[in-house]
């Protein structure tokens, strides 16, 4: 039987679930929509007590159902509930007989018109309740318009930093009145703090966000917290899904479980067990020829330091030994500043085959180039066993492409549309299907790089759910692939090799930002946190 909460579904996927628990297990979609409601509900009060100022953005199907349900557990709670409707629901549904319950209490729905984004601004939450898993487009129109106007009241506000007034629940205890009278005494001492004037939950995915692929072509709401139900997406948590979801929380909504057997996930989520399982703790006798052997190849005139870095990763990474095959001119030089690696000056493929001899693991591609030296590099090993290809190596197999069953290829979404014969912004538009191209058209493990990176693996697509804007820097990539090699010098298959390295990597810069920010996060931040992280 899946695991729920790990594993992500495609739209079609949960539809079906949702059947199952209506027609075959007997709960009524309108029980399904209380259920929804209440979780959603409890999920403000945990996170938020202090609100009682809420507004209800609904559009025309079970989303919306949702909405006017969450309404009257809002108005029971004691709190002023205002709800907009971008749509009447549809006549007969279920989100119908919710708003009749919901008018039935006294609620009134006001139609959206262009004043009610000004109304908004008086809301300390906002409930986006316009779309469920059935986009399939870009919101146009009223909708189009409703979803800018949450994201203009729930962006960020003025900056103020002066002691004491980075309070995040003062809007909801003050109102704006009083955050206002605040920010005037924190301007008078110079001083700023970030606010945010209303806060935004997003009933099962934020409006906008595609449910299968994590794309978001048009206008999507911007969410501080998304309660989904029933089945986690996978577009959740790839793509624009991380940007847009903020907390992600999952509630089953007490479905059976029997209605999630016999329907296979569309990817399941990378976690920190995950790392505990793939890498056990070390026998007491074991020595450095059982951890594997990596060879790096890399680092052009002028590109060294990528070569560095995916060697010192794969140490720290746990690889027993490391050598570097680079340029004559940096050999002598890298050595001080790794002399645990060793360092090979080599100018034609023909001094590679010693090394190659002894080599385990083969990671070719940081800093490698794409002249004459990188393609002789490349020429020499595409055929050995265990090879990890990153960088300007998949840019020149991008050129001449081939197919292996045994390598794994580590393309960010650039690499991958070269790699694919088309744009960046293709790739992006479906990553899942993307990252499906790949292992047809190269074989072996594939992974997309990016928010929410995507592996390719004998059992389906599995998805890294950690990881930070702070790595969006240079030499990440080339220590991602320094970690994957050295996973495989010591055992791992490649596609369990690709899944660790990736949760690895991420749960390392998490731990670097952690420790210092995101914003001047360094590929040598992140090495640092390795060792801690490759020792769960």
């Amino acid at each position: 039987m899946n695991d729920p909460s790990t594993a992500l579904y495609a739209a079609a996927q949960v539809r079906e679930l949702d059947r199952r628990a209506i027609a075959v297990h007997g709960i009524a979609g309108g029980e399904l929509m209380r259920r929804a409601a209440a979780a959603a509900w409890g999920a403000v009060r945990r996170r938020w007590p202090h609100v009682r100022r809420v507004a209800v953005i609904c559009g025309s199907g079970n989303n919306g159902g949702d909405g006017y349900a969450l309404a009257r557990l809002a108005v029971a709670d004691g709190c002023q509930v205002q709800v907009y409707a971008v749509a009447p629901p549809a006549p007969g549904s279920d989100a119908e007989r919710a708003c009749a319950a919901w008018r039935a209490v006294g609620g009134e729905v006001r139609p959206w018109d262009e004043d009610t984004g000004v109304t908004l601004a008086r809301a300390e939450l906002v409930v986006d309740a316009l779309f469920g898993t059935g986009l399939s487009r870009a919101p146009q129109g009223s909708a189009q318009r409703a979803i800018e106007a949450i994201n203009a009241v729930g962006g960020e506000g003025p900056r103020f930093a002066t002691p004491g007034c980075g309070d995040p629940e003062r809007p909801a205890r003050e109102g704006r009145a009083g955050v206002e009278r605040s920010h005037r005494r924190c301007a008078a001492d110079g001083g700023y703090e970030t606010y945010k004037s209303a806060k935004v939950l997003a009933l099962d995915l934020p409006s906008g966000l595609f449910a299968d692929t994590g794309a978001a072509p048009g206008a999507a709401v911007s969410a501080d917290l998304t309660v989904t139900f029933i089945a986690p997406k996978l577009g959740l948590y790839t793509g624009a899904g991380p940007r847009l979801c903020g907390e992600i929380r999952f509630e089953s909504l007490d479905v059976p479980a029997a209605i999630y057997e016999g329907i296979e996930p569309a990817a399941r989520l990378a976690g920190r067990d995950d790392l505990r399982r793939w890498l056990p703790p070390r026998a007491r006798d074991g020595h450095k020829g059982r951890y594997g052997y990596v060879l790096v190849i890399g680092g052009e005139h002028g590109m060294a330091g990528a070569a560095l870095l995916a060697a010192r990763a794969a140490l720290r990474a746990g690889a027993g030994l490391v050598s570097v095959a680079t340029r004559h001119a940096h050999a002598h030089v890298m050595v001080a500043a790794q002399p645990e690696a060793m360092w090979r000056g080599v100018e034609s493929a023909g001094e590679l085959a010693p090394l190659l001899e002894h080599a385990d693991v083969v990671a070719l591609g940081p800093g490698l180039g794409r002249d004459a030296w990188g393609k002789a590099m490349l020429a020499a090993v595409i055929d050995a066993p265990r090879l990890v290809v990153d960088a300007d190596a998949l840019n020149l197999l991008a050129e001449r492409p081939r197919r292996r069953n045994d390598w794994v290829l580590t393309p960010h979404p650039g690499e991958a549309a070269r790699l694919l014969g088309c744009d960046t912004a293709a790739v992006q538009a479906d990553r899942p299907a993307a990252l499906r191209a790949l292992a047809q058209r190269y074989g072996g493990t594939p992974l997309l790089k990016g928010a929410g990176s995507l592996v390719f693996t004998a059992s389906g697509i599995r998805v890294c759910p950690f990881g930070n804007p702070g790595m969006a820097a240079g030499g990440m990539g080339d220590a991602l692939t320094g970690v994957i090699a050295a996973f495989l010098a010591q055992g791992l298959t490649p596609d369990t090799a690709a899944s660790a390295g990736v949760l690895a990597h991420a749960l390392a810069g998490d731990r670097a930002a952690a420790a210092g920010g995101e914003r001047g996060l360094s590929a040598l931040d992140l090495i640092a946190e390795l060792r801690a992280v490759v020792n769960p």
